[in-house]
């Protein structure tokens, strides 16, 4: 025994809590800085989670310090909370990268016209670009001259050199 009434056993664990505890502040302030500084929202989602797994490292520790089993309870349901809360994020990426493809611009590039008799109808993309002077730049002119090249015959006429017969298999990844 130590002059300190603690044996070599639990001044190893008393150390190693502390260095256990400085390294996680440390990873702490690492992944909030991760979080307000980004620079994507995938980083951040990112850093959340890693954010969660931190404050689950620094519960068990604490319940390693005093004995309390209840916090380790607690450790797990925020395991839980986090990974669905990190599910959640990830699909709200996905549906906001769903509704905005890369390469197009902020503004919506098929507006509302008037049209006869006070209906409405959508402009095509590029009259409606072209309309609002938004397209700027080389890649919104590709975007918009891709997008004029791919014209689709009308039903009932044939596009010279293509035969009238369907290029798809019934079976997948058998195409011709």
């Amino acid at each position: 025994m130590n002059t300190s009434g603690m044996t070599f056993a639990q001044t190893i664990l008393h150390a190693s809590i502390w260095i256990a505890l400085a390294v996680l502040a440390v990873a702490f302030l690492l992944t909030v800085w991760r979080v307000v500084k980004g620079p994507t929202l995938p980083d951040r989602v990112v850093a959340l989670d890693m954010l969660v797994g931190i404050v689950i490292g620094f519960i068990a520790l604490i319940a390693i310090r005093t004995g309390f089993t209840l916090y380790i309870d607690i450790a797990i349901a925020l395991g839980l909370v986090g990974f669905l809360a990190t599910v959640a994020f990830a699909r709200f990426i996905l549906a906001s990268a769903v509704e905005k493809p890369e390469g197009v611009s902020e503004a919506k590039p098929a507006v509302m016209v008037t049209a006869r008799k006070g209906k409405s109808r959508k402009a095509s993309p590029k009259a409606a670009a072209k309309s609002a002077g938004k397209i700027t730049g080389k890649s919104n002119e590709k975007l918009a001259s891709k997008t004029a090249d791919k014209t689709v015959p009308k039903s009932g006429t044939k596009t010279p050199g293509k035969s009238s017969r369907s290029t798809r298999s019934s079976k997948p990844g058998k195409g011709e």
